[in-house]
């Protein structure tokens, strides 16, 4: 049985799997991005990686500061996810993580965001451009939203619709 840190966990984490694809419904997005990927001298795997762990690492914060559980995180303003996306140090996006991830792929994740935070130089300036991407991510999903003050629930709403896994 996963704890309530866990499943807090899983739900940033699948707010950060579905930022890109419920992006990439406007299929020129992704070529944008991309582009902007290319020309930071990221590999694209890489890059749309690390949004996504951003997107969650910054979710995260967000639950974790306001005391919040898995269910109670639904709740939370996109805008303040895209706020502690740029506006959280590298650092504070760590603090409270799980001691391990269920999923492989997330444990990896988070060590290369730790590997780009502490290694300084160019590799910091990436983080703060992803998060800048990350942002702007959240900034146009919110716009879609017909609510005014969209939630990570409403994310979630729109993945389930198309489908994606949680």
């Amino acid at each position: 049985m996963a704890s309530g840190h866990d499943m807090l966990w899983r739900r940033c984490a699948y707010l950060g799997r579905a930022l890109l694809p419920l992006l990439d419904q406007e299929p020129w997005r992704q070529g944008r991005r991309r582009e902007r990927l290319g020309t930071w001298g990221m590999e694209v795997a890489v890059g749309e990686r690390l949004i996504e762990v951003i997107a969650a690492l910054a979710a995260h914060a967000v639950a974790v500061d306001s005391s919040l559980s898995a269910t109670e995180f639904e709740a939370v303003p996109l805008s303040a996810v895209a706020d502690a996306a740029t506006g959280k140090q590298d650092f504070e996006l760590l603090a409270g993580l799980p001691d391990s991830f269920a999923d492989d792929r997330d444990d990896i994740a988070v060590k290369v965001f730790r590997l780009y935070a502490y290694k300084g130089d160019r590799t910091s300036l990436q983080l703060v451009r992803l998060g800048t991407e990350v942002r702007r991510s959240l900034t146009v999903l919110a716009a879609r939203e017909p609510v005014r003050s969209p939630t990570c629930e409403d994310v979630f709403r729109r993945a389930d619709g198309i489908g994606l896994p949680p």
